[in-house]
């Protein structure tokens, strides 16, 4: 069966990020062998500990882990398309339990001088990490229906083994999944410029939605205007359009069509995320076009017409 990581922690499936530091901090305070004075004390649920905060507080890891079980992480298991980002499968390396705890307390409980671990650019691992750095990623609205892989090329400054200042060009991979909205955010940690004794910052790109010549988003819902005169508005219509994914789609209003109306089609608005393959709605609007000016015999039949 393997380890039950939440049942370890003492938390639910459902544990925050900050809920997870709680309980973790809590019980390796209480199980860090150091605290047993002992030359031979068992170490084993310290490093339980460690690993199940090691793959929880990984979003990626965690989803992996939540789907297959630690059998699937160690395994090698693809993460499922539900994760933020995805550079292909995920073999879980488990970080060693003395480094995550000084990740989080900067060193042993009784020890007299904290430990510290080298790091990329031979900076030690810092206790404070510098405020984390915001892009915007621009996507087309057919970029967040269908989802699309964005590459980009950054560059930042590190340190080399000498700790002396260097540059380093990176290429990162985002995976806009289909349905992600206006707003949503893809971390890269600790991707920002490295400052001696500094912990570098995280890297955040900020989805931004352009503008579309044709739809408009509201939510999970898009929104379509289509121009008709008044005897359509008055007599029926069909609306034909091209969907973002490139389907033609007919839709027949046989209402009467006030400048109020709205036809919806159930179904074909943007992706849910979370709720895949489910969708929004399609609303259409409509704007009607007046005729400038009627002749006697018009206005008299419209009269008769409508009296």
């Amino acid at each position: 069966m393997g380890l039950d990581y939440y049942k370890v922690l003492g938390v639910g499936r459902g544990a925050t990020d900050d809920e997870l530091k709680t309980s973790y901090r809590r019980l390796a305070m209480k199980h860090h062998p150091d605290r047993k004075r002992t030359p031979h004390a068992d170490d084993s649920l310290f490093k339980q500990l460690s690993e199940a905060y090691d793959v929880l507080s990984d979003p990626k890891k965690r989803a992996i882990y939540d789907q297959y079980g630690e059998g699937g992480l160690k395994g090698g298991v693809p993460p499922p398309s539900s994760s933020a980002s995805s550079h292909g499968g995920l073999r879980f390396s488990p970080r060693s339990a003395e480094e995550i705890y000084s990740e989080i307390f900067g060193g042993t409980p009784c020890a007299g001088v904290p430990r510290v671990f080298p790091r990329f650019g031979g900076s030690p691992r810092a206790r404070e990490a510098s405020p984390a750095i915001e892009r915007q990623l621009a996507c087309s609205l057919e970029d967040l229906y269908k989802g699309a892989t964005k590459k980009l090329k950054i560059s930042r400054d590190v340190l080399d083994a000498t700790g002396k200042p260097t540059n380093l060009e990176e290429i990162l991979t985002i995976d806009i999944k289909p349905g992600w909205k206006k707003g949503m955010t893809a971390k890269f940690p600790e991707r920002g410029n490295v400052k001696p004794n500094t912990k570098p910052a995280d890297l955040v790109f900020i989805i931004e939605e352009r503008s579309h010549p044709r739809f408009k988003r509201r939510e999970d819902d898009l929104i379509y205007t289509h121009k008709i005169s008044l005897m359509e508005a008055l007599t029926g219509c069909t609306v034909q359009l091209t969907t973002l994914d490139g389907r033609n789609l007919t839709v027949p209003v046989k209402s009467v069509i006030s400048p109020t109306y709205e036809e919806v089609v159930k179904g074909e608005g943007m992706p849910i995320t979370d709720e895949q393959p489910k969708k929004g709605d399609l609303k259409i609007k409509f704007q009607i076009k007046f005729p400038t000016s009627l002749t006697s015999d018009q206005k008299s039949g419209i009269q008769k017409l409508l009296s």
